[in-house]
């Protein structure tokens, strides 16, 4: 038994989610309801694991990242990171677009008259811009609010660069500095210790995923799921074009990518899976006043597969009533696609309500997304894994353009150390 724990210990993280994937689908498969009752708990267990870190790593790694940077650079990158991901976000709804098309899906399948859907109800991109000022840092915690939480930490971090540089109490704030600068590497320690245990979750929630969905749903809505995964393989195509214009060595970024990418797709969360993205950051190399930024804004804002799911959702649903899409409501879903999947950014069930709102901006019949809600865990997987993976590519895109070089070996995480990065 111990031998066997020292053989799993020793293992690539990848190696092991891939394992658990790939059980998890058989069990998933041939073990029915039962599966879901037994292995639901688990799955819950490793989703708290992680969202428990999200908070002291965003706050923490944030403060660090902004003191050991030159002032002004964290405007600067906070710049590129938001029109990166907005022009990521369009670009991503024009794929799907262009693919739906292409495949047409949902043509010949018909609406069932009793079908209806009551929308949930979207906060606007207003009240998201408003919320990114807490009106209380103590709930903003409690709610995991990580647009309120980063400006916290951009606050306090700019506060403490300015103590820090200030002749008359530099002693003070060095300690302050050196008490969070501790805190983020115990909370590292901590991240390092919930990865073991990350294998063991994704077979737990693929397990039950598989085992509630079934293979007759798959058959009956087949079409959707196989043009949404084929506008994800495009875009993630287009990422990789992006990385090797900036330099990037496509197999040094998915040494580290593929896992926080498998543990997406398990979880179907992107801000659960926000601290494997980090530990993926790190060991590239990528510098904390980057990745600290970048990826917990990503998290909440940049959303590449959800994007492409709205629109080839929208596609089907004017398949479905005979009313194929012309170039002017294309447009339209490029348009209100890109704002909403803004705008919805942080709310439970985002998808949906991303999709009920772009339907009923460009006069979509809302009770197609019954339709769609069957098969939403299947399409849930792969879009929320090529939304943690857009983070991560706009991140390392972001990096190179700062200056900063790749390790072309792991940085280990074990490590309390800061990560040191080498400049172009």
């Amino acid at each position: 038994m111990t031998a066997l724990l020292k053989g799993y210990m020793r293992s690539s993280l990848i190696l092991r989610v891939t394992i658990a994937l790939l059980l998890g689908l058989v069990v998933g498969l041939f073990g029915g309801d039962a599966v879901a009752t037994w292995l639901g708990p688990v799955g819950d267990l490793l989703l708290r694991l992680l969202t428990f870190l999200i908070v002291p790593i965003v706050l923490f790694t944030l403060m660090v990242g902004i003191n050991q940077s030159r002032e002004g650079s964290v405007g600067r990158v906070g710049g590129k990171v938001f029109a990166y991901y907005l022009v990521s976000t369009a670009l991503a709804i024009v794929v799907g677009l262009s693919v739906a098309s292409l495949f047409s899906p949902g043509s010949g399948m018909t609406l069932d008259e009793n079908a209806s859907f009551t929308a949930p109800e979207n906060p606007g991109l207003v009240d998201v811009v408003l919320g990114i000022v807490p009106s209380n840092i103590i709930g903003a915690f409690a709610e995991q609010n990580l647009l309120g939480i980063i400006f916290t930490a951009l606050v306090f971090g700019f506060a403490l660069l300015k103590l820090r540089q200030q002749a008359t109490q530099p002693g003070s704030a060095e300690r302050l500095y050196e008490v969070i600068e501790g805190l983020n590497d115990v909370t590292l320690k901590v991240m390092a210790g919930v990865l073991h245990v990350v294998p063991i979750g994704v077979f737990a929630i693929v397990a039950e995923t598989v085992s509630q969905q079934g293979l007759e749903t798959l058959l009956s809505l087949g079409d959707m799921v196989m043009v949404l995964y084929i506008a994800l393989a495009l875009q993630l195509l287009i990422y990789c074009v992006i990385m090797r214009l900036f330099g990037v060595k496509l197999r040094t970024f998915f040494r580290e990518a593929r896992t926080p990418m498998a543990t997406a797709f398990a979880t179907q969360s992107s801000s659960g899976t926000l601290p494997l993205t980090i530990n993926a950051a790190r060991r590239l190399g990528i510098s904390r006043s980057v990745y600290g930024f970048g990826l917990p804004l990503g998290a909440t804002l940049n959303m590449d597969g959800a994007a492409i799911r709205i629109a080839i959702s929208a596609v089907f649903a004017a398949n479905v009533i005979g009313a194929p899409l012309d170039f002017v409501s294309m447009v339209q879903i490029v348009l209100v696609g890109t704002l909403v999947s803004v705008g919805t950014a942080g709310v439970p069930g985002a998808g949906i309500i991303m999709i009920a709102t772009v339907f009923s901006q460009v006069g979509l019949p809302i009770e197609t997304v019954v339709l769609l809600t069957a098969i939403d865990a299947l399409v849930g997987m792969g879009a929320t894994a090529l939304n943690v993976t857009g983070d991560l590519v706009g991140t390392t895109v972001i990096a190179r353009s700062e200056g900063e070089q790749l390790s072309e070996t792991p940085v280990e995480t074990d490590e309390t150390s800061a990560t040191v990065i080498s400049k172009a």
